[in-house]
């Protein structure tokens, strides 16, 4: 039987390549560089980032002080080791839990928030400044020494644009914080259509360690740093702790390791890159 193959130019190696289906067709990805892409259902309707998205669409905890301080500590620390407090953005900036954690740590801080729930709870329960909107259409009116997005670039429509947004959005030598899924982990590979970061319905693009250093390379950022990290690396100690049992036998499966990090095997991809300043991003 023949093997259905899109050609075209991929979004990250600016060439042809073949784009094969994978996970049964759910997915499409570059056989140059691995990045994967959501084929669309038929009729399928653009997700609205409302109240319901976080009550009911897999985000139920967005909104839950514990463990989205924990996360954001967690964000902050990782950061905070390469970058000093300046003039901070974030871009995807739900509930502010990082928002709050980095203005405590002296960052002068702004959100941008497509849904106006989020932002609503952001500027309410932490008073950070948060502006509505997308934020490749907010950007033009922002100046940072950091911008982060911390699960944002697999959502948006053109990778492309909101990274040539942050670029334009940052001083001379400025700093790009991503964390995206990485569709290359090992739990990936192993749990196929049931692994939780593949989220077809929201997720649009699927990033690996190679096809998202290239697109930092090909939008004008150096990357500085680059990493993965387990799920149960944003989950407090004493919730690893009573549930060891179930989620550190799969973790060393994946990782062959009982830590929590690993250069590309786990399933959250993480980097930190510099705005480039020789020439102008493709």
């Amino acid at each position: 039987m023949s093997i259905d193959v899109s050609v075209g130019t991929c979004l990250t190696c600016a060439a042809d390549q073949p784009h094969l289906p994978h996970l049964d067709g759910l997915l499409r990805r570059c056989t140059g560089c691995g990045l994967g892409w959501t084929v669309p259902e038929p009729g399928q309707t653009p997700v609205r980032y409302d109240l319901d998205y976080f009550t009911g669409g897999g985000y139920e905890d967005y909104f839950l002080t514990g463990p989205r301080r924990f996360e954001a500590g967690r964000r902050l620390r990782w950061l905070s080791s390469l970058v000093k407090p300046s003039v901070l953005v974030e871009a995807g900036c739900a509930g502010g839990y990082f928002l709050e954690a980095a203005r405590r740590a002296g960052f002068t801080v702004t959100g941008v928030e497509v849904s106006e729930a989020a932002a609503g709870f952001a500027a309410a329960r932490w008073a950070v400044p948060v502006r509505q909107g997308r934020f490749e259409q907010v950007a033009p009116s922002l100046r940072a020494d950091v911008v982060c997005a911390f699960h944002v670039l697999e959502h948006v429509a053109d990778p492309r644009a909101f990274l040539r947004a942050a670029r334009a959005t940052l001083t001379p030598g400025g700093w790009l914080a991503l964390e995206v899924p990485n569709i290359a982990s090992a739990a990936a590979h192993r749990l196929g259509h049931d692994w939780p970061g593949l989220q077809p319905r929201y997720h649009h693009w699927h990033f690996s360690p190679l096809s998202l250093a290239r697109l930092l390379a090909a939008t004008g950022f150096d990357v500085v740093r680059q990493d993965t990290a387990v799920f149960r690396y944003y989950m407090p100690l004493g919730y690893r702790v009573r549930h060891a049992r179930r989620l550190l036998p799969r973790d060393w499966l994946d990782l062959r390791s009982p830590r929590l990090t690993h250069p590309r095997r786990g399933d959250l991809l993480r980097v930190v890159a510099r705005r480039a300043d020789r020439g102008t991003a493709r």
